[in-house]
């Protein structure tokens, strides 16, 4: 995974600081102050050049919110998305192929390369999402931010030649300091590390994330006036017993809607990838869609910050709010499904209080119960949030950083646990998991599985398997594999093909007037075999199935060359040393 710029990074630092941030806890806190740093800065920087841009090419007013704008003018509204779809198509057909395989970002990098990102990769796919996010798409910039930051991250950790599990920590730091900027809510911004980034907690790795989260915070407040915590929704009221049935419902409605993004996603990638539509054209399609939908409102434009704002807070009639929430979750999803890149996270929190709020209208309105908006708002965003994102601890405490109130808190941690149990029970899959396993790839999150696929078939096996022709006959094979000098034989074919396995105890169990017969009549697991990229886990599970203690690899099913034994014992060992040497790192 690694690119030439942080190869020629390695062990860049001096021997006795990569030998102190390996030895000492307060070296990884050290180097979580200095990700935070670098988050902040990075943070700032990118959110004021989008909205630099959105002034620029839509005519708004210096620090206008795009989302918030009241109308656009129709030909801006429609060649701006276009030549963003352009544009990124050009950047695509230029510089695409060179990046094939390098392409992961801090969720991937975590489960499976131990934390290891390519710089040159990820500068990509942050280049992708800032195109998509400041020619307006329906997408926001928090994957840029996270992309950079945890690619930083990576490069800082091969510098100090950190260990596999502190280079998946430092990973976490990048993550944290970027949430954290973007939203100015370093508790969130922590947590959105050890729910969805590094997929455990400790207490070792409390301290460094804490400490990114909160000095990326208070960096990116020097370089940038254009980010931070989200707007204030006035006149919250205290969540009583009452409310909770409707917050139980609010956080199934939600969940139900998460569902319907992510997989709404998937079927505009599938629409916009026919035969009919040129590859070079599909962003730029995607992008005279969403401008069409920007002349109805321009709310669906950008990751909706704006739109934020004036949503929760203005009055608006049930129906426009009913209209703006449908429009931007299509606009979402045609934008992911047509090209652009970018992430869901503050889309679904967008989505999520605009249906918490037409909730809590539409009860208020139809039925004698009074549900405050304010409240439906924040336990809605909550339970959305949560259910794209999968992280229902990170959506709540970012609903404590934004309210102040502990008792919305609770209404909020009610809608997001509801939420996530419904989106695991029906669905499975996270927003950047389900995109995962569009690609087939089978992981369901960021916990370190990786070592898993390393440790593969061709580490395990043993390469001194003892072969005899399957047409030698029986008397034979006895003389040449006498008892105690091997357990087990591999008979070849004709053509030196893989054509069973001799147990030695069944040739010498024979009777004597089988001598003649071909030892062929003893090979069996004729069609049990491993292959060398095989990983531990997927071998166990072939050793269960075929109901044996030793299999044969072969290097595929056609040559059905012989490659080397695993045994069943061996492998559970190995598994067993590996899986405790990784929990040690993880507890120490």
């Amino acid at each position: 995974m690694a690119g030439l710029p942080s190869q020629a990074f390695e062990r860049f630092f001096p021997y006795w600081l990569r030998t102190f941030v390996r030895a000492r806890e307060s070296g990884l806190v050290l180097a979580g102050l200095v990700i935070g740093v670098f988050s902040g800065v990075l943070v700032g920087i990118i959110a004021e050049l989008a909205q630099w841009l959105h002034e620029v090419f839509y005519g708004l007013a210096r620090y206008q919110r795009l989302s918030a704008t009241p109308s656009l003018e129709t030909w801006r509204a429609l060649a701006v998305p276009v030549a963003g779809g352009l544009f990124l198509s050009t950047i695509v057909y230029f510089a695409g192929s060179r990046f094939k395989g390098r392409m992961a970002d801090a969720i991937e990098a975590n489960a499976l390369h131990g934390g290891r990102l390519s710089f040159m990769g990820s500068l990509y796919i942050t280049l992708q999402t800032f195109v998509s996010n400041a020619f307006g798409a329906s997408v926001g910039l928090e994957a840029a931010y996270t992309q950079v930051c945890a690619a930083i991250s990576s490069i800082l950790g091969r510098g100090l030649a950190a260990r596999r599990s502190d280079m998946r920590l430092l990973v976490a730091c990048g993550a944290a300091g970027a949430i954290s900027a973007a939203f100015g809510a370093p508790l969130a911004g922590a947590f959105y590390a050890f729910e969805v980034v590094l997929g455990a907690y400790a207490v070792a790795s409390l301290v460094p994330v804490v400490a990114s989260a909160i000095v990326a915070s208070i960096v990116a407040t020097m370089v940038s006036t254009h980010h931070g915590p989200l707007p204030a929704i006035p006149d919250f009221q205290v969540a009583t017993g009452e409310f909770f049935g409707h917050v139980v419902m609010l956080g199934a409605v939600c969940a139900i809607g998460s569902i319907l993004l992510m997989k709404g996603v998937a079927l505009a990638e599938r629409l916009f990838t026919t035969r009919f539509i040129p590859a070079f054209l599909r962003p730029a399609l995607g992008g005279l869609i969403v401008g069409g939908f920007a002349l109805i409102t321009p709310q669906v434009l950008g990751a909706g910050h704006g739109a934020f704002q004036r949503n929760l807070t203005e009055s608006i009639p049930l129906v426009m709010l009913a209209g703006i929430i449908i429009l931007k979750a299509l606009a979402s999803a045609i934008s992911l499904g047509s090209g652009f890149r970018g992430g869901l996270f503050f889309a679904s929190m967008l989505l999520g209080g605009m249906i918490g709020r037409f909730y809590a209208e539409a009860v208020s309105l139809y039925t004698p119960f009074d549900f405050p908006a304010s409240l439906a708002a924040i336990a809605g965003m909550a339970a959305f949030g949560t259910g794209v994102l999968g992280a229902p601890v990170t959506m709540t405490v970012l609903a404590l950083e934004t309210t102040g109130s502990f008792s919305v808190t609770v209404a909020a941690l009610a809608a997001s646990a509801l939420a996530a149990l419904i989106v695991r029970e029906t669905f499975g899959y996270s927003f950047a998991t389900w995109r995962f396993h569009l690609r087939g790839e089978t992981i369901r999150g960021p916990h370190d599985v990786g070592w898993v696929r390393q440790l593969n078939v061709a580490r395990l096996m043993r390469k001194d398997a003892r072969t005899v022709p399957a047409d030698v006959t029986i008397g034979v094979a006895r003389e040449m594999f006498p008892p105690g000098t091997t357990k087990q034989i591999v008979a070849l074919d004709q053509d030196g093909r893989y054509a069973g396995l001799i147990l030695t105890a069944d040739l010498h169990g024979t009777l004597p007037e089988q001598s003649q017969s071909p030892v062929a009549e003893l090979a069996g697991q004729k069609n049990a075999r491993l292959l060398p990229h095989l990983s531990v886990r997927e071998t166990l599970d072939a050793f269960e199935k075929s109901e044996t203690d030793v299999l044969v690899v072969i290097d595929d099913d056609v040559s059905r060359r012989v490659l080397g034994l695993v045994t069943e014992s061996h492998a559970l060992r190995r598994y067993g040393e590996e899986l405790e040497r990784r929990n040690r790192e993880f507890a120490r």
